[in-house]
């Protein structure tokens, strides 16, 4: 029997949702196809993956979608993962390059301009270079490892979790294990759940092996992944969730917004 195929963001902050797969009691069960999280949602979307770390934003945009339920990948402060680079002071920015894998980022800062700092803004997507992105506007948005790992110089740099949290005062879900009605995800729930608990439970062990990798010292890898992520779906998260979607469609990312579908 093939084994159920799970689409996995590559960045740091997805390891401590899958480490018990790599690592733990899950390992063996599933098929793991490590993408970006735009990729992710288009395997969810097109069936390619039984289900997937997949942008918030992308839950709207997938047709018979499901949650797995108290499980995502979110910020209750600030992020340092989701970031604007900035040439000028945000309230004059007008154009922006975009990390091309980026869709809820991407999403999140339009709301943010429109709605809080009365900004309409040109988004071009570009490949997750900073230095290159700023040469040709006047603001970078970067996401993931680059942005975590950014030791560039900018006169200005905004993270958009933290952002979301002073106008709002709520957390902000970037991303959600989702999958179609047809792959039956409810199966999964406690394997993801154990596979989480985990990792969460194993911080140091991912930090030691991971640090290296992202060019990180291992106690900064800790903090991220303890007090900068949040990786459960409580009510303060799915209210932050369900604002998210309200402004989505508002300022026309979305054409309808739909209710929360949890297994």
């Amino acid at each position: 029997m093939d084994l159920p195929k799970v689409s996995v963001v590559q960045y740091l902050n997805s390891v401590p949702l899958i480490w018990g797969m790599l690592r733990g009691e899950q390992q063996g069960r599933y098929e793991l196809r490590f993408t970006t999280p735009a990729v992710c949602a288009d395997a969810v979307h097109q069936g390619k993956a039984d289900i997937g770390i997949v942008p918030s934003i992308e839950y709207q945009r997938i047709e018979r979608a499901q949650i797995l339920s108290g499980i995502s990948i979110a910020s209750k402060l600030e992020a340092k993962s989701v970031l604007l680079l900035c040439k000028v002071p945000i309230e004059k920015v007008k154009t922006v390059a975009v990390d091309n894998s980026s869709r809820t980022s991407a999403a999140l800062l339009r709301i943010l301009m429109r709605k809080f700092y009365s900004r309409f803004i040109t988004a071009t997507p570009s490949l997750p270079k900073p230095a290159e992105m700023l040469k040709r506007a006047d603001a970078a948005l970067v996401i993931g490892d680059p942005a975590l790992t950014f030791d560039g110089q900018v006169p200005e740099v905004y993270d958009l979790a933290a952002e979301w949290r002073k106008f709002t005062g709520l957390p902000f879900v970037f991303a959600l294990w989702v999958g179609r009605e047809d792959a039956r995800v409810g199966r999964f729930r406690k394997d993801f759940e154990a596979s989480r608990d985990f990792g969460l439970a194993h911080v140091d062990d991912i930090a030691a092996e991971y640090a290296p990798k992202v060019n990180m010292r291992a106690v900064g890898v800790k903090v991220y992944l303890t007090e900068n992520i949040d990786y459960s779906l409580d009510e303060e998260n799915r209210k932050g969730l369900r604002l998210f979607y309200k402004l989505a469609r508002e300022t026309g990312i979305i054409p309808v917004e739909k209710d929360l579908n949890f297994v």
